[in-house]
């Protein structure tokens, strides 16, 4: 299993692969603000694990077993994303809460969360007695 720095590095680097269809260096160290030097030393690292294959100023890609941490990854950040908006986190904390806590989370935790969204979404009713138990609250 990665450790939450390399889940980091993994999710960015999937994320920009899907962008851009590339990640390199200096695009990983501006979107996590780290320094260049940090990145090469985690890529290489991740590359010892087989999560990407990495060459010296030739760019990186993603492993099979990279790319699917990856999108694993991807799904757990959006899916926490979702269950604060519809319990109704101010949308300015929501990211910065996202990346407090899934690293934090097991993967049972996820799926419990991730059942929770799907009945909320499946029945736009549902939302709209959540929110107005939180007005009641509120008043």
């Amino acid at each position: 299993m990665p450790t939450p720095s390399m889940e980091d590095y993994i999710e960015q680097i999937y994320i920009l692969m899907e962008q851009k269809g590339y990640a390199r260096v200096s695009d990983i160290a501006e979107n996590l603000q780290v320094h260049p030097s940090s990145v090469t030393k985690m890529v290489q690292k991740l590359d010892k694990d087989e999560y990407l294959k990495y060459e010296k100023y030739r760019g990186l890609i993603l492993t099979d077993k990279g790319e699917q941490v990856g999108k694993r990854l991807v799904y757990r950040h959006e899916l926490l994303e979702d269950f604060l908006r519809i319990i109704g986190v101010e949308e300015g904390n929501i990211y910065h809460d996202v990346e407090g806590i899934e690293h934090h989370l097991s993967w049972n935790s996820i799926e419990r969360i991730g059942n929770l969204v799907q009945f909320f979404q499946a029945d736009k009713e549902r939302q709209e007695a959540l929110i107005k138990i939180r007005h009641d609250q509120k008043s």
